[in-house]
């Protein structure tokens, strides 16, 4: 009986010990951002928009949600693998739903490339222009040690008058190394890119220069 007490004792503290194990080597969740640290905006595009400025006043932004492929509406990254597959990264994520993270850098590169503040959750002044923006992220597709492959397309309206601009941007990022890094920085440049554009058709529209697009 005292033996077989023992035996029953050795096997749940080795299964214990293979579970401690397993949990120990449990990959941690790492979390990323699509808003690159200390962006500030200095492409040509954005030099245009800047030089283009006017020396006075406030410009007030409205960046509304932005719309994104279905697959991509997920807190998990999500890569192309080949022709016909993705992968849906569980250990690495947003910090937000993908949608949302894309919105906030997109609102905060446009915000600090003009000079503007984001009304967009509140504090809207009366009687004040507002510039109204809306995205849609056509297509995304991130391959590990390969490229970014985006496409956005956009409208800015003036709250004034209704005069707007519609445009599209075609971008394509090389992919540094072969892990997640990469793709995100790669991911970051594209945003990027598509900021420089939106800020410059916004002073485009400050000029009055309603329908032409930056890019």
């Amino acid at each position: 009986m005292q033996r077989r007490l023992t035996l029953v004792s050795a096997a749940m503290l080795a299964a214990a010990s293979v579970f401690t194990l397993a949990a120990c080597s449990t990959t941690p969740t790492r979390f990323y951002t699509l808003a690159a640290a200390g962006a500030s905006g200095t492409s040509a595009a954005t030099t245009k928009a800047s030089a283009a400025a006017p020396a006075t006043g406030q410009t007030f932004i409205e960046v509304l949600p932005v719309s994104v492929p279905e697959r991509l509406a997920r807190p998990q990254i999500v890569v192309r693998t080949d022709d016909t597959r993705v992968d849906i990264l569980e250990q690495d994520r947003w910090s937000a739903p993908f949608n949302n993270e894309l919105r906030d850098a997109l609102a905060s590169g446009v915000a600090n490339r003009l000079g503007a503040v984001d009304v967009t959750r509140g504090g809207r002044p009366a009687n004040q222009l507002v510039y109204r923006i809306v995205v849609e992220l056509r297509q995304l597709d991130a391959v590990k040690g390969g490229k970014v492959d985006a496409s956005f397309g956009w409208t800015v309206t003036r709250s004034d008058n209704n005069t707007s601009t519609v445009c599209r941007l075609a971008v394509v990022e090389p992919v540094g190394g072969i892990g997640i890094d990469g793709v995100v920085q790669g991911m970051q440049r594209a945003v990027a890119n598509a900021a420089d554009a939106i800020s410059a058709d916004v002073t485009a529209l400050r000029a009055g220069k309603g329908g032409a697009c930056s890019s």
